[in-house]
């Protein structure tokens, strides 16, 4: 635990202008981000009496080693610095939405030749018209169901679009009528294109003038006696009522607005979003977080403000935006609203009438959400406390182990020998600390071996950045052991992806565990504490977990720990060292399919991705490219005499494939070589049956 004052800044240091501060830990991770109208006063306040503080604004105190600080020329510069920086270091101590699904939208991809209406998650794309989200995606197909009758726009894959565009027949709901089979010809690009902006307009809420149109064209049929036209538009406007009426009119004044509400307790609080366009509700949304700070319920709004529309512009930001309390000052936080919109935004709370009463529907369904949580999490809390509290007990260590790091090795009969890190923090997967390494300081299978280097090449990463940060000091005060850095070991592209600079990203090597976790027993344990005691590491336990009993080995222990099968400490080990497993295999078969793919024209300098398709595309195959001549070779277009020698050359030191074999036969199966042309000119991989029924590991 750090004393304040021992990094307090001194007197006069901190200007007092508008700004955005960061506290540090001792490994230079940023745990907190914070803005301030005036740094000075705004900091001075963490450095008072400690009795003084939150309880949690102390426990953030006492964690940061030091603190920094950026100045800014305004306010709004301050909040979009501060969002900056929240959402790129994710530190500890900062409020952070979370939310455990992600919510659907119904999306048409305007960006398409044919666009296409379908349901979306996850981040939106440009191009996209989105209308949500909405709590389930069967809501949204029966919505889409009811308005194809009178929008027929395109809801097919690219897949199937094209296999009908090949065949000349159109899907089901292109013989039905609720498609209009741009596919086949039924309607141009440009009356799809329309087609799908009716579309959108209807979905925005724009729907009382197309009403309005559709009965006016019912009547004109009824009185030049088309009834049959008639029926057609009098079933289609009752389609589009009966679409409407799933969002019933909540708001008179036909109002575009977003209402967020509030429900807090002293240590969580649940935030639950309406949207409002054309006066219904079109989308709602909902997320929680801890309250890891002392903060108000406008200092909680302005959090929410900055998650919902940090990422958005445009009429995704609507014209109103009602809140339960607002941000102090709100000035600054408007200004940014209205920046993201690029026209106006009211930022208030409602007072009376309509708009109050929705108010306070969206309230209890935060005040629901936030007892619904509460409840889901509190067994789930309880559980993982009790679960790291047995892992303690069982290893014999000092607390609790809150950071677990797990490895393991996976390879194919020793082929493309690889292993994985995943990290749990509290009991939950952090995957966005995940690594993946390739094994090069040797060839062939060596689990152990291939332990001792990643073990080895991760923490030899964490001491190189306690030595450049001045952190390591050894018994005598001196650098770490020698040898222990720059000792020539290959790094993996992951790792040289992992350590950041000094910023305190928190995707890094340099953050340290309490409990190393390898798949395997005492020959992988006693080479992962081999490595740690290599390099002079003396404060991280050691584990492994043994697949065929499941027991708990400890380095120079004969006898392994047995945990009870009911152990909630047990079963956490089990999925740390599942989840390794399975990153494990996933990064194995990633590089093994790579390599399958492999062609001898990789090789040839100078031959890019568009050429080598060209030569494979004009031959068929590597075997009948193998065997032109270079004047056929120059036939393709695009490839001059001295690369077509070039070709021929590569092709000719490069070995052939070895010909499959059937094992039941003995027969020998004319197979194409790898990078044979498919029928849809994609290329072809072959392999031979040993490589297939390979055991991975």
């Amino acid at each position: 635990m750090a004393d304040p004052s021992s990094y307090r800044p001194r007197p006069g240091e901190i200007p007092d202008s508008p700004g955005v501060y960061r506290f540090r830990d001792e490994h230079r991770r940023v745990i907190y981000v914070g803005k301030a109208k005036s740094l000075r006063q705004r900091l001075a306040n963490y450095f008072q009496d400690l009795a003084n503080l939150h309880p949690r604004t102390r426990s953030m105190v006492t964690t940061a080693a030091s603190v920094e600080w950026t100045v800014v020329s305004t306010e709004v510069e301050a909040l979009q610095l501060e969002y900056s920086w929240i959402k790129e270091y994710d530190p500890r101590f900062n409020v952070k939405y979370r939310d455990d699904k992600s919510y659907p939208y119904l999306a048409v991809t305007m960006n398409e030749e044919f666009p296409r209406v379908q349901v979306m998650r996850g981040h939106k794309k440009k191009g996209v018209r989105y209308f949500g989200p909405y709590a389930h995606a069967w809501a949204i197909r029966d919505t889409v169901d009811l308005l194809l009758r009178v929008f027929p726009v395109r809801t097919c894959s690219a897949g199937v679009f094209k296999n009908a565009a090949r065949t000349g027949r159109p899907c089901l709901l292109g013989y039905i009528g609720k498609c209009s089979a741009p596919c086949v010809g039924r309607i141009t690009a440009e009356d799809h294109a329309e087609l799908a902006e009716e579309f959108c307009d209807f979905m925005a809420g724009r729907t009382g003038t197309y009403l309005r149109r559709l009965e006016k064209q019912m009547m004109e049929a009824a009185e030049e006696m088309e009834y049959e036209r008639a029926a057609r538009l009098r079933d289609d406007i009752g389609a589009l009522k009966k679409a409407m009426e799933k969002n019933a009119v909540v708001l008179a004044d036909a109002t575009d607005a977003d209402l967020i509400a509030v429900a807090e307790d002293e240590l969580e609080a649940a935030v639950q979003i309406f949207h409002v366009r054309g006066g219904r509700v079109r989308g709602q949304r909902g997320w929680v977080t801890d309250k890891v700070e002392e903060i108000t319920t406008g200092a909680l709004v302005e959090h929410a403000l900055q998650q919902l529309y940090g990422e958005e512009s445009g009429d995704a930001v609507p014209k109103e935006v009602l809140v339960p309390a607002l941000p102090d000052p709100v000035e600054p936080v408007q200004e940014w609203l209205t920046g993201r919109r690029g026209a106006n935004v009211s930022l208030r709370i409602p007072q009376r009438g309509d708009k109050k009463a929705l108010m306070e529907t969206v309230q209890r369904n935060a005040q629901q959400a936030l007892v619904l949580h509460k409840t889901k999490r509190a067994s789930d809390l309880t559980t993982r406390s009790r679960a790291l509290e047995e892992i303690a007990d069982a290893l014999d260590l000092d607390s609790a182990p809150l950071r677990i790091e797990c490895y393991d090795i996976s390879h194919l009969q020793g082929q493309d020998v690889v292993a994985s890190m995943v990290v749990f923090e509290d009991g939950l997967a952090r995957k966005s600390e995940y690594r993946r390494f390739q094994i090069k300081g040797f060839e062939g299978q060596d689990d152990v071996r291939s332990m001792h280097e990643v073990i080895t090449r991760r923490f030899r990463r964490y001491l190189a950045e306690k030595e450049r940060t001045g952190e390591w000091a050894g018994e005598d005060g001196a650098g770490p052991p020698d040898g222990v850095l720059g000792d020539g070991l290959p790094e993996s592209p992951g790792e040289a992806n992992g350590l950041k600079d000094e910023e305190g990203r928190p995707k890094k090597f340099a953050y340290p565990p309490q409990l190393v976790v390898v798949d395997g027993g005492q020959p992988q344990v006693a080479a992962a504490k081999k490595a740690l005691d290599e390099l002079g590491i003396d404060d991280v336990a050691v584990c492994g977990l043994a697949k065929r009993l499941e027991e708990v080995w400890l380095p120079e222990d004969d006898d392994p720990v047995v945990l009870p099968r009911t152990s909630e400490g047990l079963y956490l080990l089990q999925r740390v060292r599942d989840e390794a497993h399975r990153f494990a295999i996933t990064y194995q078969r990633t590089k093994r399919a790579k390599r399958f793919r492999a062609s001898p024209l990789d090789d040839v300098p100078g031959l890019g991705e568009t050429r080598k398709q060209a030569l494979l595309k004009h031959f068929g195959s590597l075997k009948k490219l193998r065997a032109a001549t270079i004047d056929q070779i120059c036939e393709v277009p695009g490839i001059g005499r001295k690369t077509a020698e070039t070709v021929a050359v590569a092709l000719a030191q490069a070995s052939p494939a070895a010909p499959a074999v059937n094992t039941a036969t003995g027969e020998i199966m004319e197979e194409e070589e790898p990078g044979t042309m498919g029928s849809e000119g994609e290329p072809v991989t072959t392999g031979a049956p040993h490589e297939r029924r390979g055991q991975e590991t």
